[in-house]
């Protein structure tokens, strides 16, 4: 093994501590999240220092077409230098032989970062956070399904079969005898983790039928997108040795609540290493207040990252789970923005708008950018919440159309997340709805075919 193996976190070093390294998974996350890249011979990466992909797979939509996002140079499919980032390589335990992933990063020709890598649009947000002194520090949460295999789109998606033998049911929130009708499939998910090094702070069962949610420690953003990136493919080979699919959608199951990558945040000095949400008697400070304030004002514009599809709009609904507006509020989940009990050390703002369908850089990036214009522009938010926000009229968008119409408008925050980022996601966007537009559903079918 060569010298860059001296590199490795302590985690990837045991995974191959006795054996011999056979392949090395060299991956970026596209637009959606998916990782995209090369498996090379673990002898080849010994000898390169980087690799090429075209820059077209950020111009991509989910199902494969592309947009008019190469801009005015017309689609030319630049190559983009991709450089390992060793701090990231992490074992491939469900594959066949021994086998690392190890993030890349991409730059252009002149050696700068390329900047419609979700990757580097993060780094880009958390570097203005630390040139004001500032260390961003996040901790996501993970909701998803756990379904029974769907080979045709035509047909709904179902709740698994657990250990009993019984469909997963649904209402049975934080239930430990639900979570333990996934027992295999969770038992391969801590085994999967342990072997790539990730904490996983719990795992409860959530309110909809085969419904789980997996608790991150909190940390720095980069380095929790990217567990939050490998989780997902982790976590969907765990479900396939147990013929069940873990789904990621916002929203799978009719008649069911959705999934959300909610995002935990606090913000540490770097000179003093305090909270700057809390002030020397334990108070909320203006900080605080300020960054509840960057999230209400500006997270409406940017809720077409947040929320990336036409599926992730039918999260927000009354009464399941997820908020349909941005007021705030202490230990209130009824509302966009809580506040968690904690003390002062700990006191943390929560975003509870992300779909778990979003990109988890792009995501956190968004909520991270809200809260830096309300920072820096010394916002002021509402007055707090209290009741059942529930019972109030939603502020954000219910149509993906409604909101990309916000987000091509909202140049303050195109600034913050890169001009260049914006327009593309823009333009890839756009084009993925106007593709579901052409789509005739069969509710359209069924009550308009004959009656209109």
């Amino acid at each position: 093994m060569a010298d860059w193996t001296d590199e490795l976190p302590q985690a990837a070093t045991s995974y191959l501590e006795g054996r011999r390294l056979d392949e090395v998974e060299c991956i970026i996350s596209d637009l959606p999240g998916i990782a995209r890249g090369k498996a090379v011979p673990a002898s080849k990466f010994a000898r390169q220092s980087y690799f090429y992909l075209p820059d077209s797979i950020y111009y991509q939509t989910i199902t494969g077409d592309w947009g008019e996002a190469a801009g005015e140079d017309g689609f030319i499919e630049r190559d983009m230098i991709l450089k390992p980032d060793f701090s990231t390589a992490s074992a491939a335990p469900w594959t066949g032989d021994w086998t690392l992933q190890v993030i890349h990063d991409a730059y252009d020709r002149e050696g700068e970062p390329v900047p419609f890598s979700p990757r580097n649009v993060l780094k880009r947000v958390v570097q203005l956070y630390h040139d004001r002194g500032w260390d961003p520090i996040v901790a996501p949460e993970m909701e998803f399904f756990l379904v029974a295999p769907n080979v045709d789109p035509a047909q709904g998606i179902k709740p698994m079969m657990g250990r009993s033998g019984r469909p997963a049911a649904a209402r049975q929130a934080y239930s430990m005898t639900a979570v333990d009708e996934f027992g295999p499939v969770i038992d391969d998910i801590y085994d999967f983790a342990e072997h790539q090094g990730f904490e996983i702070d719990g795992i409860t069962q959530e309110g909809g039928a085969g419904q789980l949610e997996i608790n991150l420690r909190h940390g720095d953003p980069v380095k929790l997108a990217d567990e939050v990136f490998y989780f997902k493919r982790l976590i969907r080979e765990a479900a396939l040795r147990h013929n069940c699919f873990a789904t990621f959608m916002a929203k799978p199951i009719e008649d069911e609540p959705g999934s959300a990558m909610h995002i935990h945040h606090s913000i540490i000095d770097m000179e003093n290493g305090q909270n700057i949400f809390s002030g020397p008697q334990g108070g909320e400070t203006d900080a605080f207040y300020h960054f509840i304030a960057g999230l209400q004002n500006h997270l409406p514009a940017g809720l077409a990252v947040m929320a990336p599809y036409v599926n992730s709009y039918r999260r927000y609904v009354k009464d399941h789970a997820a908020p349909i507006n941005l007021e705030w509020a202490r230990d209130n989940r009824t509302t966009g923005i809580r506040v968690p009990l904690s003390g002062p050390e700990a006191r943390r703002v929560e975003n509870r708008i992300a779909g778990m369908d979003c990109n988890p850089y792009l995501g956190i990036a968004l909520s991270l950018a809200c809260g830096y214009l309300g920072l820096t522009q010394q916002e002021r938010p509402r007055r707090q919440f209290h009741g059942d926000a529930y019972e109030g009229e939603g502020d954000i968008p219910q149509v993906m159309g409604n909101a990309l119409d916000l987000f091509d408008e909202a140049t303050a925050l195109h600034e913050i997340l890169g001009p260049e980022f914006a327009r593309v996601y823009g333009i890839v966007k756009r084009a993925e709805y106007e593709e579901f537009l052409q789509v005739i559903s069969p509710w359209e079918r069924e009550h308009l075919l004959m009656n209109v």
